[in-house]
């Protein structure tokens, strides 16, 4: 597997595109732009002053449109590389209940869009798009719930069950993401909850863990003792993760234990014994590799040739984010494997704090938006001298 071939990776690319995301890719390495965007989208937002500049450049470098419709143009030009689409409704920050109410028919929606296209393998949703993010952190907290809470919070419940039975029934595997730290606890509970309820016969519902918290090596084990003890299978999607900085913060100012790793190398080490793990317990773990990380997705494709796994086994895949990492999902789609995109969509006001978040991704992650840059000028370069 060769990542280097941007050839194969931009193919799909025309000359602006890649002027675009190169430039996209420049200014998200300017630091204090990113710092400092948050406040200034807090300012102008409201009065809808930066919207089309958003939607011409990160939006449409990193979303797949404002809707599903919207998103079929990406789907298309994803499954020409053989990549396939996890269609994500990145709508955030909301907490009336007939928004949460609402979420649950757009979800509803994207499960019975990948019913209809085998380019869409699974559907995704992130449980404070379904609850009160302080509902969660109290019961995380293991304090008393209000009679009005516990109604609140069985509705939560009820909310991902709702999703989790459509995927069951559609035969749409669905994705948990991951939350911070302090209000996990509930969903770990409730995704466990749906894998002995829907998982019986193979993985429809899974978890996600993020392996820059030291005890998930521990999470998974235990998972596996308990699935193995009560026969039920686990679908489980690996990231390293996206909330380091507010979760270190938030373990300083409240005086309890970091809850993340000391060190990259020990997040890198976790994640990859985090893939063996799973690999070693394939008849029982399906995976899902969601990493930009060239080694780790380099490691799984040596662990599949090791166990005799097939590279089309639907019970392993690798995924990457729209508008990044090109290189490692499109060489990968040429090769064979099982490997998707997730394409963000929503309007472009309720998706923009998820993607100051992915550019803030970008910058912490030491390298990307280098590796991003250096990839692009290649191109570029081989393109000049046919």
């Amino acid at each position: 597997m060769d990542f280097n071939n941007t050839k194969i990776a931009f193919s799909g690319k025309s000359g602006s595109d890649l002027k675009r995301s190169y430039w996209l890719f420049k200014i998200i390495g300017w630091n204090w732009l990113i710092k400092i965007g948050p406040t200034f989208l807090n300012i102008f937002l409201p009065l809808w002053f930066p919207i089309p500049i958003i939607k011409a450049t990160i939006f449409k470098q990193f979303c797949g449109g404002e809707s599903i419709a919207e998103c079929e143009k990406t789907i298309n030009e994803l499954s020409h590389q053989n990549v396939k689409t996890i269609l994500d409704y990145s709508v955030e920050g909301k907490e009336e209940e007939s928004v949460f109410d609402a979420n649950v028919q757009e979800v509803l929606a994207a499960i019975k869009k990948a019913k209809s296209n085998s380019n869409i393998p699974f559907s995704v949703f992130k449980p404070t798009g379904f609850g009160r993010f302080d509902l969660l952190q109290k019961v995380d907290a293991k304090q008393p719930l209000t009679q009005s809470e516990e109604a609140e919070f069985d509705r939560v419940k009820n909310r991902i069950d709702t999703m989790c039975a459509a995927g069951f029934e559609m035969g749409v595997p669905i994705f948990i993401d991951a939350e911070e730290t302090w209000i996990q606890d509930p969903v770990d509970d409730i995704a466990l909850e749906m894998m002995r309820k829907y998982n019986r016969e193979k993985a429809v519902v899974y978890n996600t863990a993020q392996m820059y918290r030291w005890d998930r090596i521990a999470y998974l084990k235990e998972l596996k003792a308990i699935a193995e003890n009560e026969d039920f299978f686990i679908g489980m999607k690996l990231v390293r993760g996206a909330y380091i900085e507010q979760e270190r913060d938030r373990a300083e100012k409240m005086g309890y234990e970091d809850p993340m790793q000391k060190t990259q190398e020990n997040t890198d080490n976790d994640f990859d014994l985090a893939v063996k793990f799973c690999i070693e317990n394939i008849d029982r773990i399906a995976l899902c590799c969601a990493s930009h990380n060239e080694k780790s997705n380099l490691l799984l494709i040596d662990l599949m040739a090791k166990h005799n796994i097939n590279i089309d086994d639907n019970r392993v895949y690798f995924a990457q984010l729209l508008g990044m990492s090109d290189h490692i999902s499109n060489n990968m789609g040429k090769g064979g494997y099982n490997v998707a995109k997730y394409v963000p969509y929503g309007p472009v006001k309720d998706v923009t704090p998820y993607l100051i978040r992915r550019a803030e991704e970008n910058t912490s992650i030491a390298g990307q938006t280098g590796r991003e840059l250096s990839l692009i000028f290649a191109e570029q370069k081989r393109r000049k001298s046919i």
